[in-house]
């Protein structure tokens, strides 16, 4: 045999197969409305910029969408899902294939490519489509996740896809017999299916068989086209939309400003406020529940479930329909009520989760502006932050420290005293958390210690420092976050600084991805980043002295919204002359403590507190202490520690203390 010569016939036993494309019309006629269905509705939706620097958007398209990394975070459904997807891919393409040849007279299969790909590939793919089902299967019906959404859709997509493989496989194995092809050995799976079928089954039968089932399989192709765009199904389409139209510049600078001048109501309150971007957020949703497994307040039992979110937001938009515009998001009755949306740490837990970049969080601020700015209302602990933040320019309204005490003995210049305030190369941003809660005043006395001690030229605005508006911002009063941050970037521009550090990740956040929206454009370092590069220039020399255990808590504007795992890693390791021992739960999945997007500020329910469950974590490492890397992470992780901790000792140590006291002892 010629492998030159490889081939076979493509309407083997089948006759009038003109049916094909007579049947082909309705379901594109269905199908086409679906779709068309879904682009009115997103088209519906106020605009967003999501168009420009299209290769990094192929680029995560590609990563994401074809590689799967972020699905395959789950080992067994990232399995699972790998094999479905490649498995309908190279199958779809085997069809491509079919009707390139019938349609056009383009002579294509045939040779090694028919043998190695049509036959070979698409054998083996087909089989691991059929696998990754029935593990999908397994894990809907027999395991049944908590995090899923179960309903006789989904099961019916399963039993579907099923049934069309297997009955490819069935037509394949028959054809093979009753021809005995003689390159039925290419097709494994069909090969097997043909030596089974021909022990049992006389060619007659199989050719019988072979047209029934291949019409049959032909439909059920057919009905599965058509009724996609209006399953879950559609997230073929959808997800790699959303993927390709994703935020690239990072969780912490997702939320989007407002336009006072123009805009006739602040924030969101109906679905025709939501832009086309929301809308194709709603519809591109899985259902698989990675964001709700993830979310800290979910977790500790808290009504917040950013899935049902989406999907209650997905549903109001397919009822209304039409009449997006007047109808509310807010209900009671949904997973978009007042109780869930103040639950919201801000945390992008959720986001960081979602293989296909469905942005829940920002949808949440939206609707917590509309609810402060328009109706004035929100909790009454977040009231008083409000107008604590108006009045005195912090979000603490019971403290009786100011912007400098923490500073005492340290004679740390004010900008505002210097002859010369360019001779400062860094302003050290305190922030409210640093410098009026007296537990964090130990680590911006240290962070500003090492700063002397490394020679630096820094500077304070001392009592000119006002709150940067990241409590405002989150907490959904977007109107005092732009007059507070228009006003320290007049501060700032006053003196001319360019250089900021700040130990406060949400201070960090604010200035670097939410300032330049405002002309407020600075070089901005968090102190770990800062203090890591003194040491490795020389100008700090650290001891390492601390033989305790040490693990490190990632704060999530820290690590998550910015990317900044490693320095504060580092300078652990510098001080204890060990890597820090890792939480189950670290880095980009690190579990929240429970202190943002205002949550700080409010008393949880003693037995749903964030704070807690990491404290459970961190106890679990069997770890001395829990280094940090933010002001308010220090307050929620040791009222949580202390909590739970029994009587072991565990401390909460900033990664700048550490630091201090082994530099402080080397010399």
């Amino acid at each position: 045999m010629n492998p030159a010569e490889a081939t076979r016939e493509i309407y083997w036993n089948i006759s009038n197969h003109w049916l094909v494309y007579v049947l082909l019309a309705p379901t594109a006629i269905v199908g086409g409305y679906g779709l068309f269905r879904k682009f009115r509705l997103w088209r519906a939706g106020q605009p967003a910029a999501r168009f420009g620097r299209p290769k990094e958007r192929i680029a995560r398209l590609l990563k994401h969408a074809l590689a799967q990394q972020r699905t395959a975070r789950e080992s067994y459904a990232g399995a699972f899902h790998r094999m479905i997807f490649y498995g309908f891919i190279i199958l779809v393409i085997a069809t491509t294939v079919v009707l390139i040849q019938q349609d056009f007279g383009l002579m294509i299969m045939k040779g090694w490519f028919y043998l190695a790909f049509q036959s070979f590939i698409v054998d083996v793919f087909g089989a691991l489509l059929l696998v990754g089902l029935l593990m999908a299967m397994a894990r809907r019906w027999r395991s049944k996740p908590r995090q899923l959404v179960y309903t006789s859709e989904a099961n019916w997509v399963l039993v579907g896809l099923f049934v069309i493989g297997l009955t490819g496989f069935l037509i394949e194995g028959w054809r093979i017999a009753v021809t005995d092809d003689p390159w039925g050995a290419w097709s494994p799976v069909g090969r097997l299916v043909a030596v089974v079928s021909d022990s049992v089954m006389s060619d007659d039968v199989m050719r019988s068989a072979h047209v029934g089932i291949w019409w049959f399989h032909l439909v059920i192709v057919y009905v599965g086209f058509a009724w996609a765009p209006y399953t879950k199904m559609a997230h073929v389409l959808t997800a790699p939309l959303n993927i390709y139209f994703s935020n690239l510049d990072g969780y912490g600078s997702s939320l989007k400003t407002i336009d006072f001048e123009t805009a006739e109501t602040f924030g969101v309150s109906s679905l025709g406020d939501f832009t086309w971007k929301d809308r194709l957020d709603f519809d591109a949703c899985t259902e698989c529940g990675r964001c709700t497994a993830v979310c800290p307040a979910n977790t500790v039992g808290k009504a917040l479930s950013p899935r049902d979110l989406i999907l209650d937001l997905r549903s109001l938009m397919l009822t209304a329909d039409g009449g997006e515009e007047k109808v509310p998001i807010v209900d009671e009755s949904t997973a978009v009520s007042r109780e869930a949306l103040w639950q919201c740490t801000t945390c992008a837990a959720c986001m960081e989760a979602c293989p296909v970049f469905i942005e829940q969080m920002p949808k949440i601020v939206d609707a917590r502006r509309f609810l402060v700015m328009e109706e004035a209302e929100f909790p009454e602990d977040l009231q008083a932050v409000i107008t604590s933040l108006e009045q005195r320019g912090h979000p603490f309204p019971g403290t009786s420290f100011n912007r400098v005490e923490w500073a005492d003995g340290l004679d740390i210049p004010e900008l505002a005293d210097m002859a010369d305030p360019s001779e400062a190369e860094v302003l050290l941003w305190v922030g409210c958390g640093g410098a009026l809660v007296e537990r964090n005043q130990l680590t911006v006395r240290a962070t500003a210690q090492l700063l002397q001690r490394a020679g630096v030229k820094f500077a304070i605005l001392g009592r000119e420092e006002t709150c940067n508006g990241d409590p405002a911002r989150r907490i959904g009063n977007e109107f005092l976050f732009e007059m507070l941050a228009k006003a320290n970037v007049e501060s700032l521009a006053k003196y001319g600084v360019k250089k900021i550090v700040t130990s406060c990740p949400h201070c960090f956040n604010t200035f670097a991805n939410e300032y330049p929206a405002l002309d407020g454009t600075y070089e901005v370092f968090h102190h770990s980043e800062f203090l890591e590069r003194l040491v490795e220039d020389g100008s700090l020399e650290p001891l390492p002295r601390d033989d305790r255990r040490v693990t490190f808590h990632d704060p999530c504007y820290l690590g998550r919204h910015n990317g900044i795992f490693d320095a504060p890693r580092s300078l652990v390791k510098l001080t204890t002359g060990s890597a820090p021992t890792e939480m189950e739960q670290s880095r980009e999945k690190s579990f929240c403590c429970g202190g943002g997007g205002g949550m700080c500020y409010t008393d949880e329910p003693p037995d749903q507190r964030v704070n807690q469950e990491r404290a459970d974590q961190v106890l679990a490492t069997d770890a001395d202490v829990v280094a940090v890397g933010c002001p308010f992470c220090t307050t929620m992780l040791e009222d949580g520690i202390n909590a739970r901790r029994g009587d072991r000792v565990v401390e909460v140590r900033d990664v700048a203390e550490l630091l201090w006291e082994s530099v402080d002892g080397a010399t």
